[in-house]
């Protein structure tokens, strides 16, 4: 059982090694470090972190698919888009679950946001009394999906409903956090890094456990929530750094 001190600095000597531009080649990050636009990186970032369960290459494939349907042009096809082109989506595969239905639904629910918001970081924005994401992804989700039901909402998680919100997490991660090692984009001013959290999966959730760092068994919002107690306390400016040592450890196996 590492100490304290102990178990910060192996994280530190991890996060170092695993925040690299040679980490950006392998990951659904790739996809947005193609645009340099903002809207264009947001778009494209939401919908590759959205897509993002399973194998990774399979993932970025995916993630390309979207990019043809909309020209390599996010923000100009969500804006400019015709009922022609959305039409053309219907019975599409896209990814697993998420097919041409969610993508239209999602295309549609973006311009509606675009045509009043120059960023999604107005829709992510963190109340002062807040202490992490949780109110601001359910502001986000009702803004995004509207009231009407739909199939797509299922790809959009709740953490009122105790969802570990992987997706959204890591999606924030990417937009918010700043340093200049070039992975993460930081391209939201707005907000402050020191309110996001570590993107919870099987992976990083295991090795979690393995350095007990967390005791909840599920990957949920509430473990998301023991989780951030501990590496705020490593490190309570940047606590989302730890992401990129358990999952670099995760990936390489190295605490089997």
């Amino acid at each position: 059982m590492l100490k304290f001190e102990e178990l910060k600095s192996f994280l530190d000597e991890k996060a170092d090694q695993y925040n690299h531009p040679e980490f950006i080649e392998n990951d659904p990050i790739q996809i947005p470090h193609r645009f340099s636009l903002k809207q264009d990186v947001e778009i494209v970032g939401f919908l590759a972190a959205t897509i993002s369960w399973g194998n990774r290459k399979a993932i970025i494939k995916s993630a390309e698919k979207m990019l043809d349907i909309m020209g390599n042009s996010p923000y100009d096809f969500v804006l400019n888009h015709s009922e022609k082109e959305l039409r053309s989506l219907e019975g599409k595969s896209i990814h697993r679950t998420f097919n041409g239905e969610d993508f239209t639904y999602f295309i549609k629910q973006f311009q509606r946001i675009y045509k009043e918001n120059e960023s999604l970081e107005n829709l992510f924005k963190v109340n002062d009394q807040e202490t992490n994401f949780l109110h601001s992804i359910e502001r986000f989700r009702s803004q995004f999906l509207g009231t009407e039901k739909h199939r797509s909402h299922k790809h959009v998680s709740s953490p009122y409903k105790n969802s570990s919100t992987k997706r959204i997490i890591m999606f924030l991660r990417w937009m918010v956090r700043k340093d200049k090692r070039g992975v993460d984009f930081g391209i939201w001013e707005s907000i402050d890094q020191k309110y996001l959290s570590i993107p919870l999966d099987v992976h990083t959730g295991n090795i979690s456990r393995k350095l007990r760092l967390i005791s909840r068994t599920q990957n949920d919002w509430k473990t998301v929530e023991e989780l951030d107690l501990i590496i705020r306390k490593f490190d309570e400016k940047d606590p989302a750094k730890y992401d990129f040592a358990l999952f670099g450890l995760g990936v390489t196996k190295e605490l089997l």
